[in-house]
């Protein structure tokens, strides 16, 4: 559609403002091509109006209604998941503990033989006596509970409501 259309569509409808009106319908008294082209506007315009729409059946709209119904139930509920996507992240990691297992066993001095003794290194813990003690461990320890009795509780109402159906 051009500009021209556009703007004695617009026109024609009643969607311009009042300056753009003035404007088109100076151009239309004005300009051959705007007024032969208004005038095709308006005689398809009537036309437009002098129709009659008719409306589908009930029968139609029904008909319509269950086969989006039927297209809809053939569809899986759940979404399928993209094996390649599984293949891939276990790619990722095969490759990566390989990569470490091949660059552990090289840094390996394989002269040595037998004779070598292995000690491993002394680390201190701390002391974690106090730790465990105190309000704060008792308010995350009454949390837990709470939290466990409420889960509890739902798993054992959904197994209920299971069983009752």
């Amino acid at each position: 559609m051009s500009s021209i259309e556009e703007k004695l569509w617009n026109y024609i409808d009643g969607n311009c403002n009042a300056d753009e009106q003035q404007a088109i319908s100076l151009l239309i008294e004005r300009d051959e091509i705007y007024r032969r082209k208004y005038k095709e506007l308006l005689a398809l315009n009537a036309e437009f109006s002098a129709m009659e729409l008719d409306e589908p059946p009930m029968a139609f709209t029904y008909n319509v209604m269950e086969q989006i119904r039927a297209e809809v139930a053939l569809k899986p509920l759940k979404t399928t998941i993209d094996t390649r996507i599984f293949k891939g992240i276990a790619a990722f990691f095969i490759m990566s503990i390989v990569a470490l297992i091949i660059f552990a066993l090289s840094q390996v001095d394989w002269s040595a033989g037998q004779a070598v003794n292995f000690k491993l290194p002394e680390y201190k813990m701390p002391d974690t006596a106090g730790l465990f003690s105190g309000p704060a461990f008792e308010i995350f320890l009454f949390f837990d509970v709470v939290l466990g009795l409420y889960l509890s509780d739902a798993w054992l109402r959904r197994k209920k409501a299971v069983k009752a159906v």
